[in-house]
């Protein structure tokens, strides 16, 4: 069950209504500005009057030795090697890297490692390769920092290398005539939290010494830095806020022919582009290049000059898009059914599921769906007989990077950061590695609950079409500067109706003779665990649309919830059950939570009776006993003990459950059962 933590940013209306009056802005936006902590004049000038200011390259430690080295091998046309990587961070620091060093008529060429056969970062096959096309010097991009034995083989190669990454420092730096990292410990960098692309971007400034152009350099390279930065899911601050809003500014009339055959693939040319219409149209075919095929039609997209084969690229990497979405969607059924064959896996802290020649390229995106479904870490792991490769997402507040760090014992390879994690390890340490992190995991404090944060709650009665227009002037939106999301609470259901054949669904609230009409991307009728006459929570955003020559509010449904329901009780109750479900030991007041009397069981089974059955979300049934004190923990064993003895089926379908009451021919003793046992001897162990 993934229950959320609801959090309303506080306000000072009295803020809001100062900046209001002194930066003559409508009081909505003020209200917005003052809740994010935008509340002095350099802070509102910087985000509204768009004066970006730049840190000194040469603040990263060791870019004065990567600038001499490159500088070097250009004058002397030495071979250089941009080692990039296959996602889209990588592949457009190598397409922006290559394109500026072949402008300045250095002996460039680029090479991306195949995620399939070599992986991800440096390897030695790899350094075979680029020695015999002649390569000195090798500049990696969005990789390398981790690389201390592959650095020390090129070297004996006779090859050079500057590493440029912004992944964690692991304790060994590698040995390379310059390690550009701004999370160095020794880095004295103002702003660290560059994508890839955004370091080599800092290098290209670097390179082009103390006078650069810097606002050249963007109108020349902020389309690719654009894409790379909200690829990688970076926050979207200080510097990175500048690079994305140029570069969206930029992207709908870039003059590079793989862009433009892109975006009229996908039907976005001549059109404003958002950051969000980036992530979910053109980032995932990008990375589709290196998860289904190899990442170098990509690179030669961004820096190909025949309009015609960029349409031919462009039509490869779209079909290439639709296939890893065939596949990603084959390989979470195939991790749902895992979970449902094996289902004390969802109670671990960490989720680690495995299958056999899973598709490598697709399982940090499975690992995303399932940390989204199930609101814990999770770890998809694809093995064959010898070796085992993963993915890992994370929740806001579990470092996966120091978690993996805690196993390092079990892997020949592994790298990251807090949200995402990659590794390999050989197949036989798979279940040591799952008891490890989950261990790990365990020696916290306590594990983060998936939050919902809403900047305020709204009036449906206020909601305007001006709303969203002034919402506008926060973005580009991304990581550290998401979306406003606003709380509309205890609105009743009056209506269901499905679109968009059945895809998704209009839902239609009222309160206090207010109609609101929401949509509901991605779910069907038949997933919707609501009725009408329910009253909800909903955390939404804001848009407008042009309807018949108008604008038209719209209003997007992001989560929903039952009003007028305890979340820290519900939060604590299935943590608690969790607990037991992992047979861990109890204190005696826990074993007293979660332990269901005879009248728990009774009002249970009498309403599913009355009801036959139920349908819904687990929570409705709750609320629909709240009144007799029944907890979340007490009505989760009685389900499980019921289930047990024969008295009902259960089976989940996403957010609903699906309860059916089964005949029975004799008495049954609901006390007599092995997970009431279970219980008791739980709370005897301590």
């Amino acid at each position: 069950m993934n229950i959320k933590n609801w959090t309303v940013s506080p306000l000072n209306k009295e803020r809001a209504a100062k900046i209001a009056e002194d930066y003559q802005l409508p009081f909505f936006l003020a209200m917005l500005l003052e809740i994010r902590g935008i509340h002095t004049q350099e802070q509102i000038q910087a985000l509204l009057m768009e004066n970006p200011v730049f840190c000194d390259p040469f603040s990263l430690a060791d870019m004065d030795k990567a600038v001499e080295r490159i500088h070097r091998a250009i004058e002397n046309f030495e071979k250089i090697a941009i080692y990039g990587d296959y996602d889209a961070d990588g592949v457009t620091s190598t397409a922006m890297l290559y394109s500026y060093l072949e402008s300045c008529g250095a002996n460039v060429m680029f090479y991306i490692p195949d995620r399939e056969v070599e992986g991800y970062g440096m390897n030695t096959k790899a350094m075979d390769s680029l020695k015999e096309y002649g390569v000195n010097l090798i500049i990696t991009v969005d990789n390398g920092i981790s690389a201390v034995e592959e650095v020390e083989y090129a070297k004996q190669c006779g090859m050079d290398v500057v590493i440029t990454d912004h992944h964690r420092p692991q304790e060994t730096l590698p040995d390379a005539v310059a390690v550009v990292d701004p999370y160095r410990k020794d880095c004295v960098c103002a702003f660290p939290h560059f994508a890839g692309v955004g370091v080599a971007f800092k290098l290209i400034s670097a390179l082009e010494g103390e006078g650069a152009d810097i606002t050249g350099l963007l109108e020349n390279y902020a389309d690719l830095v654009a894409i790379g930065t909200i690829g990688d899911i970076v926050p979207l601050t200080g510097e990175n806020r500048a690079f994305v809003q140029t570069g969206l500014r930029l992207l709908s009339r870039s003059d590079r022919m793989g862009i433009r055959a892109l975006l009229e693939r996908c039907s976005l040319e001549g059109e404003n582009l958002s950051a969000s219409t980036v992530a979910f149209r053109i980032v995932p075919r990008i990375n589709a290049t290196g998860r289904i095929g190899s990442s170098d039609r990509a690179v030669h997209l961004l820096t190909c000059e025949d309009m015609e084969l960029a349409g031919e690229l462009a039509v490869e990497i779209c079909d290439n898009n639709d296939y890893r979405r065939q596949i990603e969607n084959e390989m979470v059924e195939k991790a749902l059914e895992l979970l449902a064959r094996e289902p004390d896996r969802l109670y671990d802290r960490v989720l680690v599921v495995e299958g056999e020649d899973w598709h490598h390229g697709v399982i940090g995106i499975v690992a995303s769906r399932l940390t989204d479904k199930f609101g814990k870490p999770c770890v998809v792991i694809s093995y064959t007989a010898d070796e085992a490769k993963g993915s890992g997402r994370s929740v806001e507040g579990f470092s996966l990077f120091e978690a993996i760090c805690s196993c390092a014992q079990l892997f020949t390879k592994f790298g990251g950061h807090p949200m995402a994690a990659g590794l390999s390890m050989p197949t036989k340490h798979l279940a040591a590695f799952r008891k490890a992190i989950n261990d790990y995991a365990a020696s916290l404090p306590m594990m983060p609950v998936p939050s919902v944060s809403l900047d305020c709650k709204l009036n449906p009665a206020a909601l305007s079409v001006e709303m969203p227009q002034q919402v506008k002037y926060l973005e580009p939106f991304g990581t550290d500067n998401p979306a406003p999301v606003f709380g509309l609470y205890e609105m009743r259901l009056k209506e269901v109706i499905p679109v968009g054949g059945g895809k998704h669904l209009r839902l239609v609230f009222q309160k206090k003779n207010v109609n609101i009409t929401c949509m509901k991307f991605g779910m069907t009728a038949q997933e919707f665990p609501y009725q009408t006459g329910d009253f909800l929570d909903l955390a939404v955003t804001l848009d407008n649309k042009e309807f018949r020559g108008q604008e038209t509010l719209s209003v997007l449904i992001r989560d929903m919830r039952l009003s007028n329901l305890d979340s820290g009780a519900l939060i604590a109750d299935d943590a608690l059950y969790q607990k037991m479900k992992r047979g861990e030991s109890l204190r005696i007041d826990e074993q007293e939570r979660l332990f269901p009397d005879r009248q728990a069981f009774a009002m249970v089974y009498r309403l599913l009776k009355a009801r036959d059955g139920w349908r819904h979300h687990i929570l409705a049934l709750l609320l629909a006993l709240q009144g007799e004190g029944l907890t979340l923990a007490k009505l989760l064993v009685a389900l499980d003990v019921m289930e047990e003895k024969g008295l009902i089926a259960v089976k989940t379908y996403g957010e609903v459950t699906q309860i059916q009451v089964l005949p029975v021919e004799q008495k049954v003793d609901l006390f007599d059962s092995q997970i009431l046992n279970g219980l008791k001897q739980a709370q005897k162990g301590v």
